[in-house]
């Protein structure tokens, strides 16, 4: 895959203004493409659109896809490429909407650059997007066929079988397909819940599957967001937490997701911060069933011990495993906390905890959270690429994980 040499001379001379400016230049595509597609809206997440999360991402995964094409030793965009794929798969995106998309964000280049963009400055970006955007529709393609999903009909429905009460906050949905059965997944993949919300939208939104592979359901534990600093609260978060029952069905895409727990059995490290338990809770139900002898340390941040989701399922699984140790920080009553192991005061310290040797880790929690333990571990001496992570959105780490 690379441009024409035409493409790739005009490309290069423009790049560093393109960059300069891509946030912007996104920040008039979404809004020009809403207005002309609202039904777009029914797969986008309006909630990160608001805070400019989406429009960050694409930015940034347009510009470090351009800035392959013309370095042959710049990262390998590959990764970027398929989590963004499984994203895509779990939204339900299909191959026309890249015409739709490529359109618009053409036409905010123009807006945004001005008479900077002239028809050769506007065929060589074309080109670029249409390379990016023909590999992602090829690999999303592999992706549905793969699950046996047709793309024209991407969502199945479930019933909701059971709900348990995890916290105040938290609950877990154990759901079952209405017809059929559970699409073959690998541990810490996720899924995309799509509700109609007040207001007339379809919103989607993505939750680990919290449960490892069973059969015949699959358990997703959600967080009821609640708004900070001016923010809504979380739409689905929100209509799930008041409406999803027993018996309720509800519409649920393909597993997907390209963070999943390895088959070897070398050791492996855990690490999450509140709601990014639930990837932790799927990997440790599933070697607990299937590899109870593996090397396991798990590191977990919460406010309390009451806020700690799902820690009753950990405890007996750590219990049940050879060698398996926990350390919970709490910021509020570690000293009261009744944990297995007793709690650290305050927020997650991995300085001077012990680490198997050639582990595998695993993180997933806020973005902040998991760029100082990723700086930490790799000070402890663990390689940066057996650090894998997890991200709630879109994911803004992707091309700067030293940040």
């Amino acid at each position: 895959m690379q441009l024409s040499p035409d493409s790739a001379a005009v490309v290069a001379a423009t790049a560093g203004v393109v960059a300069e400016h891509a946030e912007e230049i996104t920040k008039v595509f979404y809004p020009d493409m809403f207005e002309a597609h609202p039904e777009l809206l029914n797969v986008f997440n309006v909630a990160n659109q608001a805070v400019g999360e989406q429009p960050k991402a694409l930015a940034a995964s347009v510009v470090a896809f351009a800035v392959q094409l013309l370095d042959p030793d710049a990262p390998d965009f590959t990764p970027v490429m398929q989590r963004i794929a499984h994203k895509h798969v779990s939204l339900g995106i299909q191959a026309r909407d890249y015409t739709i998309v490529g359109r618009y964000l053409l036409g905010a280049v123009g807006k945004v650059l001005g008479d900077a963009v002239t028809p050769e400055v506007a065929a060589a970006w074309d080109e670029v997007y249409w390379l990016f955007a023909t590999a992602l529709i090829a690999e999303e393609a592999k992706l549905y066929a793969q699950a046996g999903t047709d793309p024209e009909q991407p969502w199945r429905q479930y019933r909701v079988v059971e709900r348990f009460e995890e916290s105040d906050e938290v609950f877990s949905l154990l759901l079952a397909p209405v017809s059929g059965q559970i699409p073959s997944h690998r541990t810490g993949q996720y899924v995309a819940i799509a509700v109609d919300v007040p207001g007339g939208t379809r919103q989607p939104r993505q939750y680990t599957i919290s449960s490892g592979p069973r059969g015949d359901s699959l358990r997703v534990t959600i967080k009821r967001v609640r708004g900070v600093n001016g923010a809504p609260d979380g739409q689905v978060s929100g209509w799930l937490h008041e409406n999803a029952k027993p018996g309720t069905i509800l519409d649920v895409s393909q597993p997907a997701g390209d963070v999943v727990l390895d088959e070897s059995d070398a050791p492996i490290v855990l690490v999450s911060a509140g709601i990014g338990i639930t990837p932790v809770a799927a990997i440790m139900e599933d070697l607990s069933r299937r590899q109870p002898d593996r090397t396991v340390r798990l590191f977990h941040a919460d406010k309390s011990h009451g806020t700690h989701a799902l820690y009753d399922g950990l405890r007996r699984q750590v219990l049940a495993m050879s060698d398996a140790r926990a350390q919970n920080w709490y910021e509020e009553g570690a000293e009261s906390a009744p944990t297995l192991h007793p709690a650290r005061p305050g927020f997650m310290d991995l300085t001077d905890v012990e680490l198997p040797e050639s582990a595998q880790v695993f993180m997933c929690g806020p973005l902040p959270f998991m760029q100082i333990a990723r700086r930490t571990l790799i000070g402890q001496g663990v390689p940066s690429e057996s650090i894998h992570y997890e991200v709630f959105g879109p994911d803004l780490w992707a091309q700067n994980p030293e940040g």
